[in-house]
């Protein structure tokens, strides 16, 4: 009797430990960052280089110019503290579906470069607070359907 006890609390332990929300963030908080460093690290570290934000310039004489990622704007959904620091610690996990394979290093790897040595954890949290500050989540738009005659 104790021991089916014990497997049904395990089983509910695994269930309640899948969070469904893959958004979730949990024991996860970055504190919150100064919009306007980040804008000024945003350029001092050439994000803008294969970046594009609106209101930013992009660098075009670089040698990635070939490369233009469009950040920020209207979106489905806002992107998370998570996905953003992911993307700039870890870019290759997730490329995106519009970014040309020729743009990919070894393997399919992103050819972003590595600032995980260079950024401090300070600056991090001010260039994720500023890239997230760009995002807008797009109104939902219900679908438009015509009269029904049956």
């Amino acid at each position: 009797m104790k021991s089916r006890a014990l497997l049904f609390t395990l089983y509910l332990m695994m269930l309640t430990g899948c969070d469904p929300n893959i958004q979730a963030a949990r024991g996860f908080s970055l504190p919150e960052g100064n919009i306007e460093s980040g804008e000024q690290l945003y350029v001092r570290f050439q994000c803008n280089a294969c970046h594009r934000i609106a209101g930013i310039e992009q660098l075009l004489d670089s040698e990635d110019s070939d490369i233009s990622v469009q950040l920020g704007g209207e979106v489905l959904h806002l992107k998370t503290y998570g996905e953003l620091v992911t993307s700039i610690i870890n870019p290759s996990h997730r490329i995106a579906q519009s970014y040309a394979p020729q743009n990919t290093g070894a393997e399919g790897q992103s050819n972003m470069y590595n600032y995980n040595d260079v950024m401090t954890i300070s600056q991090l949290i001010d260039l994720v607070s500023f890239l997230e500050s760009r995002y807008e989540l797009a109104p939902y738009r219900p679908s438009q359907y015509g009269l029904y005659y049956p």
